[in-house]
């Protein structure tokens, strides 16, 4: 018997398997994103180029291994499910920190023109992945011809970032003084130059093992939300928009927690939408592994309204950082409040279209 199939065995069973994983994702999160962030200040990488890759491919390890693991078992629902329904329920994130921990708008005083770069980005990548589910896909060398344009449009997202970080871009003003974001984040060219010591081989050692804890909690979650599914009759499509999609977010809330208690609004909101970008070029890495045709093009509806969905909250922050003022109620963001009420019902809708 294959102690991984997890279908076969008792309800309590997955649901153990379930709970372990995804604590061990939240703990193993923390440390890589910690790792991640002292690579950085070591290297003098620049906050944005981190956010966008670094620290956005750490904390997106486990859909990696959700993702991966439900196409090679050829399940592409699930597959992209997860992935376009983790971008949404991770902007959710933004609202849940603000709800937590906020007295502020999360989106008041973003000082890097980066972020908006981040979000636009994020929405244009939305849309390529809502238009492929919708006409359909095509294989290029057994890839999808749309996922292979989301990643051409992510390496060009990042040459955008890197040359707005090399440019003085503009800065914010609070009360009519303009407020210099490195200075405002405590990174200073000469504080930065002073961190630079080189990446020993104990941080790199650290940082691989986490990421393969992270990857392995990945793997088990796939597993035991199948399960789940199987023995409560949630469709894949659910279970990946709720189980998966939640768990694989646990590293983004905990680094958006602590970067907000910092006052770092702008890491917390870029890190969740560079993790969200990372997420959606690993659609391509979906296509390569899965053995069927284009894999967006084997999607149903449900993946379609997933990726609107992504695009509407998205924006709604992405309003809401241009706009900038200082609007709460019940110490959130009108912002946030926005984005709570459009999740939940675009998860009615999403219930209704898998259980329709």
């Amino acid at each position: 018997m294959d102690l991984l199939d997890l279908t076969a065995q008792p309800l309590w069973v997955g649901v153990a398997v379930y709970t372990l994983a995804a604590a061990a994702v939240w703990m193993a999160g923390k440390k890589a994103s910690l790792y991640a962030d002292s690579i950085s200040r070591r290297t003098g990488i620049g906050g944005a180029i981190v956010g966008m890759v670094l620290l956005g491919a750490m904390t997106s390890l486990p859909e990696i291994g959700t993702s991966a693991s439900a196409a090679l078992a050829g399940n592409a629902d699930m597959a992209v499910s997860n992935l376009l329904g983790g971008v949404a329920f991770q902007v959710v994130v933004l609202a849940i920190v603000d709800v937590l921990i906020g007295r502020d708008a999360v989106t008041t005083k973003i000082m890097n023109p980066s972020i908006l770069l981040q979000i636009v980005a994020c929405v244009l990548l939305l849309g390529l992945a809502a238009a492929a589910t919708i006409v359909g896909d095509f294989s290029i060398l057994g890839v999808g011809a749309w996922s292979t344009g989301m990643v051409v449009a992510y390496v060009v997202c990042i040459l955008f970032v890197r040359d707005q970080e090399r440019e003085a871009g503009w800065l914010p003003q609070d009360d009519g003084a303009p407020l210099d974001p490195q200075e405002q984040q405590g990174n200073s060219p000469q504080g930065a130059a002073a961190e630079r010591k080189g990446v020993g081989a104990a941080l790199i050692l650290r940082t691989a093992a986490v990421g393969a804890v992270i990857l392995v909690a990945g793997f088990l979650l796939t597993r035991s939300a199948e399960a789940i599914a199987g023995h409560t009759g949630l469709s894949t499509e659910l279970a990946g928009l709720t189980l998966l999609a939640i768990a694989t977010s646990l590293p983004e809330l905990s680094t958006a927690i602590a970067a907000v208690k910092l006052g770092r609004n702008d890491l917390a909101i870029g890190d969740v939408f560079g993790g969200n970008l990372f997420d959606l070029v690993l659609i391509f890495f979906v296509d390569a592994l899965y053995a069927g045709p284009a894999v967006l093009g084997e999607v149903s509806r449900f993946a379609s309204f997933a990726a609107l969905l992504g695009i509407v909250l998205s924006t709604i922050y992405l309003i809401g950082i241009i706009e900038r003022r200082d609007l709460t109620l019940f110490r959130m963001g009108y912002d946030s409040i926005l984005v709570l009420l459009c999740y939940a019902g675009g998860v009615v809708l999403l219930f209704s279209l898998a259980l329709g």
